[in-house]
């Protein structure tokens, strides 16, 4: 699969390379309990950069990341770059706030001050979230918006998405916005805002991925009845496909059961069987569905971004998927690769 090629998002005139780069390991935050994350400011704007000069050319970020700083690493680093060649994403819904109102003044390498995040989802605050999202940035717009947090459903009402969604709806029709969506871990709320709003693209981290294909039997045929784009984000479902798994690992950034232990480890004999690499296949199983559009991995090292750029263009070897099929890794009714290319 050609990883740079440009696919179109829903029915807007937003496009996206088929792999981008997800925006939470540059930020500088620690992910799952220390066990990765932490990248450097200076790591990162190498990572971005490169990341430009191969032709990974969709970035995705929000303000939750690193708590401003994955946006302030993002523009500092596209500075110089053709605006016009980049399609840019990120979140609304975690509102950030300076951690101490008496002293809020730069630090670091970024030059923003200590934030925190509140959430909330009311017109005020998605507008006061974009705004401050593009100054970190140093942009006019962004191409895509997604509406965060939906993993969080459980503590806020479905009216609480709805009025997120509402004021995003806003913007895209006033013409500021020219795509929007939903990013989760989860899929149910997002299927139920389906129902209500015109969606153009939904972020989906974790649930339809070579070890979870959970979103399969209902959000998937929703998004392709609706022509709704899918982003897959954590297509590595936070690194248990690339870790050793006799050592302690991750599955959605927490340590990974034995159930989800026991399955990486099924599909990874399965692939050594046929010489093939798991993190390929990881990659690349995703886009035999016709509603996904893009995989926005998170890379921590300039060397782990061009290593994404070959598994996408590795060769599959016939028969595998056909394998995992029948070993019940892949459901029976998930489209796969060789039905397509």
């Amino acid at each position: 699969m050609n990883p740079f090629e440009f696919v179109d998002v829903g029915r807007s005139d937003v496009e996206v390379t088929r792999l981008g780069l997800g925006g939470a390991p540059l930020s500088g935050m620690v992910l799952a309990d220390g066990l990765f994350g932490g990248t450097s400011y200076e790591d990162s704007q190498q990572i971005i950069k490169r990341a430009y000069d191969l032709g990974v050319l969709y970035f995705d970020t929000a303000p939750g990341y690193g708590a401003g700083r994955g946006e302030a690493r993002y523009g500092h680093a596209i500075k110089g770059m053709e605006r016009d060649e980049l399609t840019i994403s990120t979140k609304v819904a975690r509102l950030l706030v300076p951690e101490d109102e008496a002293n809020a003044e730069p630090t670091g390498p970024e030059g923003i001050p200590n934030y925190v995040a509140h959430l909330d989802y009311s017109k005020e605050a998605i507008h006061r979230s974009l705004q401050t999202s593009l100054e970190r940035l140093g942009v006019d717009e962004v191409d895509i918006v997604y509406l965060h947090d939906a993993d969080f459903s459980g503590q806020h009402s479905e009216d609480d998405f709805a009025m997120g969604l509402e004021a995003l709806s806003e913007l895209r029709s006033a013409g500021a916005l020219k795509a929007i969506g939903m990013g989760m871990n989860e899929w149910q709320m997002t299927e139920k805002m389906m129902q209500r709003f015109d969606l153009d693209i939904i972020l989906l981290a974790g649930r339809y991925t070579l070890l979870d294909q959970s979103a399969l039997p209902s959000l998937m045929p929703l998004c392709q009845k609706k022509g709704v784009s899918v982003a897959i984000g954590g297509p590595y479902n936070s690194g248990i496909i690339t870790q050793d798994l006799d050592s302690p690992v991750t599955f959605d950034y927490s340590p990974a059961s034995e159930q989800w232990i026991a399955k990486a480890r099924r599909a990874k004999e399965v692939c050594e069987r046929w010489g093939a690499d798991i993190r390929a296949v990881a990659l690349q199983f995703p886009f035999a569905h016709p509603a996904v559009a893009t995989t926005i991995p998170g890379s921590g090292s300039v060397d782990e971004l061009e290593q994404n750029v070959e598994l996408m263009q590795q060769e599959i070897p016939e028969g595998l998927w056909d394998e995992l099929i029948n070993e019940g890794l892949i459901a029976i009714d998930a489209p796969v690769p060789e039905l397509l290319w």
